[in-house]
């Protein structure tokens, strides 16, 4: 059975935190931030404003974009790791948002590979035949989940959503395949201690060791890791396929580490040009980068019809995946 993509969505908030910005607030400049990270800026949401909120509008984009009424959603998946609240799943708040009753709704958690996760849920309900139409929505707000005073993390993380509407009926851009892994015996390297059942509940004592922001931990051993574990996703994408690296039109990665991505590149063997970056603009969006990009590779006409479309994640877990698209 052939899994389409109908339509593409995304949602930036409007304010721009710059480089310039952060210097202010940190030990850093912007040159220092660029030269290692290739960020010059990144969108951070209004204080008012929730994970659903920006899923809300990427998700009406990829619908309007389908032509594919909110009606005709059977199931919605949203990838994030920064929801409203715990309880209810992000998938809730923006389900009652969009005013969709009919479908089923519930989180996926995979931290920077969430989407390639969600796609890969989705993926199998549609070939089991169990629902039609499935919205895949990856939406995060990080800049809620730093502390302002480390300069490891607090420069690398932006906000955003991107979605996709998926369908087992119709034609054009389809998911050839996609392939998810984990390894949580590793999976420490980025970490949010406090808030979960292995901790005492939030209190004074908790917040004064700062254990409800991300904590990046041996930087340049997960650089290592996550470089060949991109790789060897890609390469078990197009190879379940039939087809070489050297087949692939845009290679669209997750946007962790410009340096990372390069890295990547000297690994497969493939030119810069070949992958779509919005690292220089949006920073880390965690799971949601992926799906922005996607979006945007698709509305500025740099993906056309024909396209061999490769998606390769890595995140914190460990989760690392892929997916292969012709478009």
């Amino acid at each position: 059975m052939s899994i389409h993509i109908l339509g593409t969505g995304s949602y930036l908030p409007p304010r721009i935190l710059h480089n310039r910005d952060i210097e202010a607030i940190l030990d850093t400049t912007d040159e220092w931030i660029s030269q290692r990270t290739g960020i010059h800026e990144r969108r951070m949401a209004e204080p008012e404003i929730a994970a659903s909120d920006l899923a809300l509008e990427a998700s009406r984009s990829a619908l309007e974009m389908a032509q594919v009424k909110v009606e005709e959603v059977q199931l919605i998946i949203m990838a994030t790791i920064t929801p409203d609240t715990h309880c209810p799943a992000g998938a809730n708040w923006l389900q009652a948002k969009m005013d969709a009753p009919q479908a089923v709704t519930f989180d996926v958690t995979a931290a920077c590979s969430g989407f390639i996760f969600g796609l890969n849920v989705a993926e199998q309900y549609l070939k089991a035949g169990t629902v039609n139409n499935v919205l895949v929505v990856a939406s995060e707000i990080m800049t809620r989940t730093l502390n302002w005073k480390d300069r490891a993390t607090a420069i690398l993380w932006g906000d955003g959503a991107g979605a996709v509407l998926l369908s087992g009926k119709g034609t054009g851009s389809e998911i050839l395949s996609s392939h998810i892994h984990t390894d949580g015996a590793n999976g420490t390297n980025l970490l949010m201690p406090g808030g979960g059942s292995k901790t005492t509940p939030i209190s004074h004592e908790s917040v004064d060791k700062d254990l409800h922001t991300l904590k990046l931990i041996e930087a340049s051993a997960s650089v290592r890791v996550a470089v060949k574990h991109f790789a060897d996703a890609c390469h078990e994408a197009v190879e379940a396929n039939g087809f070489s690296i050297k087949d692939v039109d845009w290679v669209i990665p997750h946007q962790a580490n410009l340096r990372m991505i390069q890295s990547l590149a000297k690994r497969l063997d493939l030119p810069m040009e070949k992958f779509f970056m919005t690292i220089q603009k949006y920073g880390n969006i965690s799971s949601a980068s992926i799906a922005i990009a996607l979006d945007e590779a698709v509305r500025s006409g740099a993906i056309h019809k024909g396209h061999l479309v490769l998606l390769t994640a890595f995140g914190g877990g460990l989760t690392w995946g892929s997916a292969l698209i012709r478009w």
